[in-house]
């Protein structure tokens, strides 16, 4: 399987150990990841806001680039999946399309609509297949309670997103199962985990992750996995003020979702980035077996 590799602005900077866990993992499954140093940013919704046509012209842009070469574009990260799918969408509109056109036309680049956008998590899931992952498996994560987090623009809106219920997903507790992980199930797995409004409303910001956190907590979950590293942000680098703003400890360990795959394939802690993490993850991996020949 060949895809065009999105990473995002986060893996190839503040969270590069997302994009080192990503790598390792495809490798496993054989998904040969074909990059384009010529991606720019998806908007991350803040364009967006202040410029739609602008926010659909740089995604289009990308999506373009990945046609051009033929190949479909994995992301790893839900806010992308949510942008570089919002200006698919918006691109069926004709005035749109046009001055879009008319944007990428003196730059040699026009959009033709046939590159997909899948997330590294729809990919694992329903491409490679659950079975397979399972057959994969050499350090089960049995005993290990996680609670996934699926953030906002996976799942939502959901009639431009078209996958999972916003309200009932599954998809991430059916990996987290062949991995030999046992699912927690909470309220807040669906919710916003604050990071759009972190640099207005750092207080509200902070509540809304540690709620969410809690709430894990509250169902029994002893880690939290994420698809998204904004909300990775929001849970693992600002767990410490969210700590304060909710007035309780949190002391949870937030892994990216291929992080999780490649310790139950097997990976070393050094070569997923694990270190990187500022919540300390070593309690979780200190009750994993070594894994199997």
């Amino acid at each position: 399987m060949k895809l065009a590799y999105y990473p995002g602005c986060v893996a190839q900077e503040s969270g590069r150990e997302l994009d080192m866990a990503t790598r390792w993992v495809a490798r496993a499954v054989g998904i040969e990841l074909v990059e384009f140093p010529r991606f720019s940013c998806c908007g991350s919704g803040f364009v967006d806001e202040a410029n739609e046509v602008l926010n659909v012209a740089i995604n289009a842009r990308n999506l373009a680039i990945a046609e051009a070469a033929g190949l479909d574009l994995l992301t790893i990260c839900s806010t992308c999946q949510g942008m570089l799918t919002l200006a698919q969408l918006r691109l069926k509109d004709p005035a749109v399309r046009a001055k879009v056109d008319g944007a990428l036309g003196p730059l040699g680049i026009r959009y033709q609509g046939t590159a997909k956008v899948t997330h590294l998590l729809r990919v694992l899931v329903e491409q490679v297949g659950l079975e397979a992952i399972r057959a994969k498996v050499r350090r089960p994560l049995a005993g290990i309670k996680v609670g996934a987090f699926y953030g906002c623009h996976l799942l939502r809106p959901s009639d431009e997103m078209r996958w999972e219920s916003p309200e009932e997903p599954h998809a991430f507790e059916d990996l987290l199962k062949v991995l030999g992980a046992e699912p927690v199930l909470y309220r807040g797995r669906v919710m916003c985990c604050g990071f759009p409004i972190q640099f207005v409303k750092p207080e509200t910001a902070g509540r809304i992750a540690g709620h969410q956190i809690l709430d894990a907590k509250a169902h029994g979950a002893e880690a939290m996995a994420t698809p998204c590293p904004l909300c990775h942000i929001s849970l693992d680098a600002y767990q410490g003020p969210a700590a304060k703003l909710v007035g309780q400890p949190l002391d949870m360990p937030v892994f990216h979702l291929p992080q999780l795959v490649a310790l139950a394939f097997g990976a070393g802690p050094e070569e997923i980035g694990l270190s990187r993490h500022l919540v300390p993850t070593e309690p979780i991996v200190a009750r994993l077996p070594p894994p199997s020949r």
